[in-house]
């Protein structure tokens, strides 16, 4: 399944977009905290993981879980359909922030900053908390009316995607929010802008991203 990944115009005016899933005010205007499995149907462990992440979803309102599949362990059994090459590349960033010897499933990353195995609660719950003790994001999405606003002193070069993800009746796979298309809207270096989300296939996330896939500054849930 190939995706492609196309650069869009940030707006500096007000336009037409879709309705948030979440009031933004139930958590802080930095957004959840993104967490990013990556796994693949023909890993072993991964369906342990996915039953943490729907644990965790179903317990927790201040993170946003998406699932990355990759296609490295293609020769194990049928190619995975939900595979992207976006996947592959995210992953290979993280192996080097981390300094991690290789890619592995499952991996789960929170925010860009902590990473650990997928498949075992203790070593997740502590990531997110080591998370919540870091020190607050300089960037700040919210709500005015229809518009969705940008705001912050960043002093990085910063991308902004809108990732496109199953959710609900959509989702038929037994993963947490399986991604299904990345668009690229970055990218930012601080000030307001205004974001045209419109590229929001049906539900997305919209996360600012320290440039080569650093720290996550800012998530939003998007619907169509």
């Amino acid at each position: 399944m190939k995706r492609a990944l196309t650069s869009f115009v940030l707006l500096l005016a007000g336009l037409a977009f879709p309705a948030l899933a979440d009031d933004p005010v139930s958590v802080p205007d930095s957004g959840p905290v993104l967490v990013e499995l990556f796994a693949s149907h023909n890993c072993r462990v991964c369906p342990k993981a996915h039953r943490t992440m729907r644990e965790v979803d179903a317990s927790r309102k201040d993170v946003l879980i998406l699932t990355w599949s990759v296609d490295y362990w293609d020769y194990l059994g049928d190619k995975d359909p939900m595979a992207m090459t976006e996947s592959k590349d995210r992953q290979r960033a993280y192996v080097d922030r981390f300094r991690l010897r290789g890619p592995y499933t499952p991996q789960t990353v929170y925010n860009g900053i902590e990473q650990c195995p997928g498949s075992k609660m203790p070593q997740v719950r502590s990531a997110l908390d080591r998370v919540m003790m870091v020190a607050p994001s300089p960037a700040h999405l919210a709500r005015k009316g229809k518009i969705i606003e940008l705001t912050g002193d960043v002093k990085e070069l910063t991308d902004i995607f809108v990732i496109d993800y199953l959710d609900g009746d959509a989702n038929p796979t037994d993963m947490v929010h399986p991604v299904t298309h990345v668009t690229s809207i970055g990218p930012w270096l601080g000030g307001r802008v205004e974001i045209d989300p419109s590229v929001c296939k049906a539900t997305c996330a919209l996360v600012v991203q320290e440039a080569g896939f650093g720290r996550v500054l800012a998530t939003m849930k998007l619907t169509n």
